[in-house]
């Protein structure tokens, strides 16, 4: 700062330039010089670590769930707790699943053969997973209970 100083002094009593150019070209020299003496403790190695900056290093990181097994995760909830998203969503999530299961396993398609597939499935499941389900009444009633859907995916897993 002393050589900032000394500058802005040497610049008034030469005047190459304005007062206010001089004393604005000072300012700025100072507030450069401020912030590099703010700045500079931040960076020096042998600093010591904020209680903030530990608990961050602390943490290990956990390995991401997949996407796709927390969209399903959310389809259930909202399935259980709304017959509209119920309908729109989780049982459309079952129907696939199934449709999956019966294909692969015993080579029947569901919307072609659904006798057959209604018969694998059993009448529980096939209320659930069946295509022409009709919409609900109300929308915002109850969704299918957990242990319905439990049922109902323990089934297509035992195909």
């Amino acid at each position: 700062m002393v050589v900032a100083t000394v500058s802005l002094v040497v610049l008034l009593a030469v005047r190459p330039l304005s007062t206010s150019r001089a004393l604005g070209i000072w300012v700025v020299i100072v507030t450069g010089l401020a912030l590099l003496l703010l700045v500079r403790p931040s960076r020096s190695p042998g600093r010591r670590v904020s209680p903030f900056e530990e608990a961050l290093r602390a943490r290990t990181p956990t390995a991401a769930e997949p996407v796709e097994l927390l969209r399903m995760e959310r389809e259930l909830e909202l399935g259980i707790a709304s017959a509209g998203s119920a309908h729109h969503r989780l049982l459309p999530l079952l129907r696939a699943a199934a449709a999956a299961r019966l294909a692969s396993r015993h080579g029947i398609e569901l919307d072609r053969r659904p006798d057959a597939a209604r018969a694998l499935l059993g009448e529980e499941a096939w209320e659930l997973v069946r295509p022409d389900r009709p919409e609900p009444a109300d929308r915002f009633g109850r969704g299918v209970p957990r242990e319905r859907v439990s049922a109902v995916i323990e089934r297509v897993e035992s195909l």
